[in-house]
């Protein structure tokens, strides 16, 4: 399939501009709310039905996908999933928690894929393999849980497509945004090179062994479909590391992967 690039289009920067600064006036109150009620958390749902019927049929699985080490959140996270909903209308919403991840690569994937998984003992390792396992399995949109659209999702990946990644600033693939049919063989040589990463054992950093490094070093931009961040989705706005990891003492996995090994020596108990 052809590369499929988005020209210069400022009415989505200057729109994606003013989602900034409002979800970032949310983010600033929510310090206040939290000192008010510290203990007060809101529940991400596992499943959610569309809120509005869809209009048409969509290669790719009108379905967000997002996962967490915990469905307990703090307000700034909350409000980001109810923005995503918002930006999302005609999709359905499935969300996983950690052991909810680990079920489902055992009920649906090879048993060494598994136990690759198994051995990860970073929360985002473990998210970056299992977010391909999902678009392979089911297809649809995958969304870090600090990441929101900043246009309606429904024109950010049209219909007629199989795939979509996301560029950064410096004009690399990431993985907090994939959109991508079920089956795409392109995710499974992502799948393959995590596995074998993880088999391998030599990378000591997240972003190599399971995460964007992964993409860089798989995928030409030159043949696969690509929308740059400024056009398509954001991280940050709402939310940051202090709300996100509140209830996470290992904090975020920059901090966590200088304290603990990314891939367990021995396999885990049954």
């Amino acid at each position: 399939m052809s590369s499929r690039r988005r020209t210069r289009q400022p009415h989505i920067v200057a729109v994606s501009r003013v989602i900034k600064l409002l979800a970032n006036i949310t983010k600033v109150l929510s310090y206040g709310f939290h000192a008010l009620f510290p203990n007060k958390r809101f529940t991400l749902p596992e499943r959610a039905a569309p809120w509005l019927p869809a209009k048409q049929e969509t290669v790719i699985p009108r379905i967000i996908w997002q996962t967490n080490f915990t469905n307990k959140v703090t307000l700034p996270v909350y409000l980001n999933y109810l923005f995503n909903r918002l930006m999302a209308p005609r999709f359905e919403y499935r969300f996983m928690i950690t052991q909810a991840r680990q079920d489902f690569i055992k009920q649906n994937f090879d048993p060494a894929w598994l136990e690759s998984y198994d051995k990860l003992q970073i929360g985002a390792a473990q998210a970056d393999f299992w977010r391909l396992l999902a678009l392979y399995q089911h297809g649809g949109v995958y969304l870090d849980i600090d990441a929101h659209a900043i246009w309606p999702l429904g024109r950010v990946v049209p219909a007629d497509i199989n795939e979509l990644y996301v560029t950064t600033r410096k004009g690399e693939l990431s993985n907090y945004f994939i959109a991508s049919r079920p089956g795409n063989p392109n995710l499974l040589k992502l799948i393959e090179q995590v596995h074998h990463n993880i088999v391998e054992n030599q990378l000591t950093n997240v972003f190599e062994l399971t995460g964007p490094g992964v993409f860089i070093k798989l995928l030409d931009q030159a043949h696969v479909p690509t929308v740059s961040y400024r056009h398509a989705c954001n991280q940050g706005s709402f939310t940051n590391e202090h709300f996100q990891y509140i209830d996470k003492k290992a904090g975020k996995w920059t901090k966590e992967q200088q304290k603990v090994s990314i891939i367990r020596q021995d396999s885990p108990k049954p």
